[in-house]
């Protein structure tokens, strides 16, 4: 049974903004539905270049990036965004065709919080969103109220 604070924590995390940030307009789109049918609000860009603008204007609380981007890959946007005192605090999921070999490794050791390779588990990636903004609400990143 769910005390009212755990439940209010609850409702916040439901709450958080996403920034998606991928090429494929298909997959944004899918993505933003299962995350806003998930509570989530979101926000996108088809980008490098773009994702990091858009990550300074709307401060989401998670990214779900992917590597493969034209202006600035994915790697890329991982080094900007550790780089930024404003922005390093985000986590950073990266969802992407590429193999896992090399990248995965690569993608944390650059800031990532978790990897997966398309077509991710839908059910996964949502365990995966919820655990990483419940460890960056931890570490005293905010969420909206």
């Amino acid at each position: 049974m769910q005390t009212e604070n755990e439940n209010h924590d609850s409702l916040n995390f439901n709450r958080a903004k996403i920034l998606i940030v991928d090429d494929d307009p298909e997959l944004r789109m899918a993505l933003k539905l299962r995350l806003r049918a998930n509570h989530y609000e979101t926000v996108s860009a088809a980008d490098g270049y773009s994702a990091i603008a858009l990550a300074q204007k709307e401060r989401p609380n998670l990214i779900i990036l992917d590597l493969g981007l034209p202006a600035g890959n994915g790697f890329n946007v991982l080094k900007r965004l550790q780089e930024s005192d404003s922005l390093s605090h985000i986590p950073v999921i990266v969802l992407t065709a590429r193999d896992p070999q090399g990248n995965e490794l690569r993608s944390l050791d650059s800031g990532a919080t978790a990897f997966f390779q398309k077509p991710a588990d839908n059910n996964e990636l949502l365990q995966v969103i919820r655990a990483s903004l419940q460890s960056a609400s931890a570490w005293g990143t905010t969420l909206p109220s």
